[in-house]
């Protein structure tokens, strides 16, 4: 099993969620909300409008997103479905754990999961493949497709 962040439309109540929960995918379990230990850029970008996660450390934010832990099958579903190494490319982050999941059998118990206010690494996707003017577009702390930024995900089916 693997750590994966999630900080845009794989997140609880965003567009591509339920994707997470596909048995076809493979399996995966909530297990923390957290945020990035170093800064990030998230952005929102391009005629579909969405989140990218540039991989420039130092700049942005620190970025707020889930932590889940997923099985291989999983993994591989979602390296697919963020196009990966073309579009994403997975990364190791380190995160701050917000909180834990209550009584689903992730609470904190040895160093695998420290205390909330702790630090745990987990696999990111982000890109280093970005238009020079993304630099200059506003940077998000916590990605909502629904957000005040008013700017819509167009899903994949939709897409043209």
């Amino acid at each position: 099993m693997t750590r994966v962040f999630v900080y845009g439309t794989l997140k609880q109540g965003q567009p591509n969620h339920h994707r997470m929960f596909d048995p076809a995918h493979g399996h995966a379990h909530f297990l923390a909300s957290a945020r990035t230990l170093d800064r990030y850029p998230l952005v929102i970008a391009g005629d579909d409008h969405i989140p990218y996660l540039m991989n420039l450390p130092g700049e942005g934010v620190r970025v707020r997103g889930e932590v889940y832990r997923v099985d291989e099958r999983m993994l591989r579903f979602l390296d697919a479905f963020e196009c990966v190494p073309a579009m994403y490319q997975r990364t190791v982050v380190r995160l701050e754990v917000e909180q834990w999941e209550k009584g689903a059998g992730s609470e904190p118990s040895n160093e695998d999961m420290p205390p909330e206010g702790g630090t745990v690494e987990a696999h990111m996707y982000s890109t280093t493949t970005f238009e020079p003017e993304w630099r200059a577009l506003p940077t998000h702390e916590s990605y909502d497709a629904h957000g005040e930024h008013g700017l819509v995900y167009v899903d994949r089916e939709s897409r043209q």
